[in-house]
């Protein structure tokens, strides 16, 4: 029953993003909210931008609605008397709705700056929006979404702070191929979502099944070629929610021969990282600003060497599942088992970092 209820969960989150996004796609035309065409563009044509308002409009409709219609169960004759499975879940709503309060409330804060960045698109300047970022995460660690490492709470503050920020960018610059940043959030929350349900989070996935099927209902019109962009409304959106349910996740279990399961969330969200480290790394070596786009990105230094849009974003979309599906195993094997799984993650990488050097300086050269 349980699997039936997730499925309706995130179908009904599919449904309402994909009907959301032909209304945004005419009011951002008519008020010329697009991406133009650039230097640092590959799209030849003006996009409009602000489909992030579907993404987080299926998945706020689904969670809230739900939440409303489970409380209205709850409080029927026929719920009371008939379906006390239900009966006995409430509490746990009961516990986690403070969190989820929170989380909705920061998200919906970082949904409204990703929206006010494109409609004054390039007119607002990257350390504000940095700021505020940062103040949207305290506050939402101050009030308990937060990782519980450390002794006091201070320092669980501010390691929270920095993974929700870090996060929330890493996917806000992965978001520059149509199709990439929905369709490694799907797979993301895929992940997470059976890693939850394999140790009985049940709201946790329900939440996450909710925004894969709101970035899917977004995917249909995004996949390359695009009828729109997330946007920062979008982009910031994702990253803000994977940096925030990640640290409410739990990852060690009983079994567990040790706390290395702790790093699955890196794992799973390594595309995102490793091309925000990657891209830092090169601006910061050609002496260029950290902050000032360019076309350098993981997915851009693919297309140089030859590969078609769609068949980068697939790429992408392979390694990203087949990383996080190793990363699942953590909890369950041996210390010498996930150290054999790290070093693979850190050797798929390499490899591909390779490939590009060699691939560019092959270009280069003219061969």
């Amino acid at each position: 029953m349980r699997y039936i209820l997730y499925l309706i969960v995130f179908g009904e989150a599919v449904l309402i993003s994909a009907l959301v996004i032909p209304f945004i796609i005419r009011f951002a035309r008519k008020w010329e909210i697009v991406d133009k065409p650039g230097e640092r563009k590959i799209h030849h044509t003006p996009k409009p931008l602000m489909g992030g308002v579907g993404i987080f409009t299926g998945f706020f409709v689904t969670i809230v609605g739900n939440i409303v219609g489970f409380y209205l169960l709850f409080y029927s004759d026929f719920v009371q008397s008939h379906l006390q499975s239900i009966v006995r879940v409430f509490p746990l709503l009961h516990t986690v709705l403070p969190k989820l309060i929170v989380i909705l409330g920061g998200g919906f804060l970082i949904h409204l700056l990703g929206i006010i960045d494109d409609i004054f698109k390039e007119k607002i300047s990257y350390q504000p929006k940095f700021i505020a970022q940062f103040v949207i995460a305290v506050l939402v660690a101050v009030y308990g979404v937060r990782t519980h490492f450390m002794p006091g709470q201070i320092p669980d503050i501010i390691i929270t702070s920095i993974w929700i920020v870090g996060i929330t960018n890493g996917f806000n610059l992965l978001d520059n191929l149509d199709g990439l940043t929905a369709g490694v959030s799907i797979i993301a929350a895929f992940i997470f979502f059976v890693i939850a349900v394999l140790q009985g989070q049940i709201f946790f996935a329900f939440i996450l099944a909710a925004l894969a099927g709101s970035a899917l209902g977004f995917l249909f019109y995004n996949f390359y070629p695009s009828k729109l962009f997330m946007g920062d409304s979008g982009s910031l959106f994702l990253g803000y929610m994977f940096g925030t349910l990640t640290v409410m996740g739990s990852y060690v279990v009983p079994s567990s021969a040790s706390l290395i399961p702790i790093v699955m969330p890196i794992l799973i969200l390594s595309i995102p990282l490793y091309d925000t480290f990657s891209v830092m790394f090169i601006r910061w070596r050609q002496g260029r600003p950290l902050f000032l786009g360019d076309k350098c990105h993981f997915s851009h230094r693919l297309l140089d060497l030859g590969l078609g849009h769609r068949t980068v974003v697939i790429f992408i979309y392979l390694v990203c599942f087949c990383i996080g599906m190793t990363a699942m195993l953590l909890p369950y094997v041996s210390v010498a088992g996930s150290i054999i799984i790290l070093v693979q993650a850190v050797i798929i990488y390499v490899l591909i970092t390779f490939l590009i050097m060699i691939g560019t300086k092959n270009a280069n050269k003219g061969i």
